[in-house]
């Protein structure tokens, strides 16, 4: 009898840790949570996540802030996740430099986004801007690529950092298009815009929402930008295709995506998702994506992480094919 007493004891001693799991997970969230971008203030991934972050928390009923975590073009911020408790509250906002990275086999050490993280959520997308300063002597894509072949002085062009996506998207074009340019990275989207705002250099691929004021107010100009239609922020500016450029077969539109570590719990996971999902339903939000030209795209867990693995096959791919090296 007394043994069988011990083992019951043990039994219910070692059951204690699970059950406050579960009330843990049954109570989440009952504190602010971090939403990390791995690039720094003022750039694409950063102007949505502070956007969103508000109706998110919202519907969470707990503070999500925005912390920039930038270095490594995103990989510091990234790593910052990956290794923080599943707990949920720590999470990521994070666009397809997360899956460009991969397919750069000189930047050690390697990762897979696909393993490493716990996909929560597709959330939106939004095209991409080629913008160039007011100073270069250019106003359409065919005046660029012929000033960047007899300009005496080589045009730059600003990234938002190696293995970014608009150093990627930048490559693309430069392969379709054959113009001559400077690479300059920057440790996110914000410095980048900045100088060239400031004339510091030449060409600059953005976000749309982060252009569009800039363009209104004349601060620079815009060539093209990525959709396959009009973007309603910029309608004035000519798509890739108007402008007469046939390009690589990938997507040249950024996307965000909420992520946590890997092992986050199920029940954490379907709580923000249908966060998330209730957010972005949000009358006044949709109006503010609309205007910045975002558009919301909610896909479950599933979904998200089927996109992750085609993403890094295919821009592998196309990496491999041309060579391009991360260092």
């Amino acid at each position: 009898m007394r043994r069988l007493l011990s083992i019951l004891f043990a039994a219910a001693v070692l059951s204690i840790p699970a059950v406050s799991n579960v009330q843990a997970a049954s109570d989440y969230p009952n504190r602010s949570i971090r939403l990390i971008v791995g690039f720094g203030p003022g750039g694409a991934t950063d102007t949505f996540a502070r956007i969103f972050s508000g109706p998110l928390s919202k519907e969470l009923g707990q503070t999500v802030f925005v912390e920039n975590v930038a270095g490594a073009s995103g990989y510091i911020g990234w790593r910052t996740v990956a290794s923080a408790s599943p707990d949920g509250y720590t999470l990521m906002m994070a666009e397809n430099a997360l899956v460009i990275r991969p397919g750069f086999k000189d930047i050690k050490p390697q990762f897979d986004p696909s393993t490493e993280f716990e996909p929560v959520a597709f959330v939106a997308t939004s095209p991409l801007a080629l913008c160039v300063s007011n100073a270069v002597p250019a106003n359409t894509m065919k005046e660029l690529v012929a000033l960047s072949h007899s300009a005496a002085k080589k045009l730059t062009n600003a990234s938002a950092g190696v293995t970014s996506v608009s150093q990627l998207v930048w490559e693309v074009l430069r392969d379709a298009t054959k113009i001559e340019a400077i690479d300059v990275p920057y440790r996110g989207g914000g410095p980048a815009m900045a100088d060239l705002i400031a004339g510091h250099v030449d060409i600059n691929l953005a976000s749309s929402q982060v252009a569009k004021p800039l363009v209104d107010t004349n601060r620079i100009k815009c060539l093209a930008v990525t959709g396959k239609a009009r973007s309603p922020a910029l309608p004035n500016v000519p798509t890739l295709d108007e402008a007469g450029i046939k390009h690589a077969d990938v997507d040249l539109r950024f996307w965000f995506s909420v992520f946590g570590p890997k092992g986050l719990p199920a029940d954490v996971t379907a709580k923000l998702q249908k966060g998330i999902q209730d957010a972005l339903a949000d009358p006044q939000l949709s109006e503010r994506l609309k205007s910045l030209d975002i558009t919301a795209e909610y896909a479950p867990a599933p979904v998200l992480k089927a996109r992750v693995v085609s993403d890094v096959k295919n821009w592998g791919a196309f990496i491999e094919a041309k060579g391009l090296k991360g260092q």
